[in-house]
């Protein structure tokens, strides 16, 4: 994995498809009846993704994750920071620029039902994007849409239907065909199995890693799920409070974690092998206020290794053992609690 730090750094490598220098998301919300406060949704997230690979973004409800993903496929502008395309920045881009990037990144939500529309067939939901971003006339948009339906596993002349005549896996089998169409270098999947049965989960993730196999798809990868983590990705950014708390090589942060959040997230996932089974960490109290943030480090009120330090001094991501830590006591967060 191409690890980046706070500050920008050129030149643009061959082998990343997407770097995010230090990305900054604030909302201005009422506060009161008068006031008003800002939340810090995201805090100087940096991160490289590279060609062909799989980043998962993980860390419990209201870190950011969501945040994020509208970021990267520019739905929302970031308050202060740099993202880059393919060698594209896209704050510097112009709107015809945008339009283009915007077309290299899709996205599949969590409910397939939600995030399609049930006025419109397949064929339309397909169709669309293609008759906007390509010159294909109706025989060729007919044929490319043909094949992709058999490419994630559904019959073409299926295409006809709406979407309440499929199953949930079916629909996020369109969802995914819909993202796929126009052959993206980058897909955003923003929890896409959560959703889903469990015995239809795994059909879903083994989709995702053929299409990725045979387009050459990077992916954004988010999900609280470590066990679907664990089958997918091939890096993990664990995020906390807008954050990244810990960011490397999935063996590497799997096998022996250094940041306390990412620990215990660890060890409150089942193991079915008893080897495999770690001491429960359990972490007292709940996330903290994001219109009140804490002082210093903002895992320091729940984390089991907090010293004075920690609630006066806020931790900079550094290289601890092979990965990125945000922690200051990462190299004494070893194997003893595993």
């Amino acid at each position: 994995m191409n690890a980046v730090p706070n500050a920008p750094r050129e030149p643009w490598r061959d082998d990343e498809v997407l770097v995010a220098h230090g990305l900054t998301k604030h909302y201005s919300v009422r506060r009161g009846l008068f006031g008003r406060g800002t939340v810090k949704a995201l805090n100087g997230v940096s991160f490289s993704l590279a060609r062909g690979k799989t980043l998962a973004v993980v860390g419990e409800s209201g870190c950011g994750k969501s945040t994020l993903a509208r970021q990267l496929t520019m739905i929302e502008p970031p308050t202060a920071g740099r993202l880059v395309i393919e060698g594209e920045d896209v704050a510097g881009a112009g709107r015809a620029k945008i339009a283009e990037l915007r077309r290299r990144v899709q996205m599949v939500f969590q409910n397939p039902f939600a995030s399609l529309n049930p006025r419109k067939t397949v064929e339309q939901t397909l169709g669309e994007p293609l008759a906007i971003n390509t010159s294909l006339d109706a025989a060729g948009r007919a044929e490319r849409i043909a094949r992709m339906m058999r490419t994630v596993g559904l019959r073409p002349e299926h295409a006809k239907r709406y979407p309440h005549m499929f199953s949930g896996g079916q629909r996020q089998r369109i969802a995914i065909a819909r993202a796929m169409i126009l052959e993206p270098r980058i897909v955003v999947a923003d929890e896409p199995v959560s959703a889903l049965d469990v015995s239809i989960q795994a059909q879903i993730l083994n989709l995702f890693m053929d299409l990725q196999e045979q387009f050459k798809t990077s992916y954004v990868f988010i999900s609280h799920n470590l066990a679907v983590v664990q089958h997918i990705a091939d890096d993990v950014m664990v995020m906390y409070f807008g954050g990244v708390a810990e960011l490397g090589d999935k063996k590497t942060i799997f096998a022996n974690p250094r940041h306390p959040y990412t620990r215990s997230l660890m060890s409150a996932t089942p193991a079915i092998n008893e080897s495999d089974r770690r001491i429960q960490i359990k972490l007292q109290g709940e996330l903290p206020s994001p219109l009140n943030p804490p002082t210093g480090c903002t895992f320091h009120q729940r984390c089991p290794y907090a010293i004075e330090r920690c609630r006066l001094e806020e931790p900079l991501l550094r290289e601890v053992d092979g990965r990125l830590v945000s922690c200051h006591r990462a190299e004494e967060v070893g194997d003893a609690d595993a």
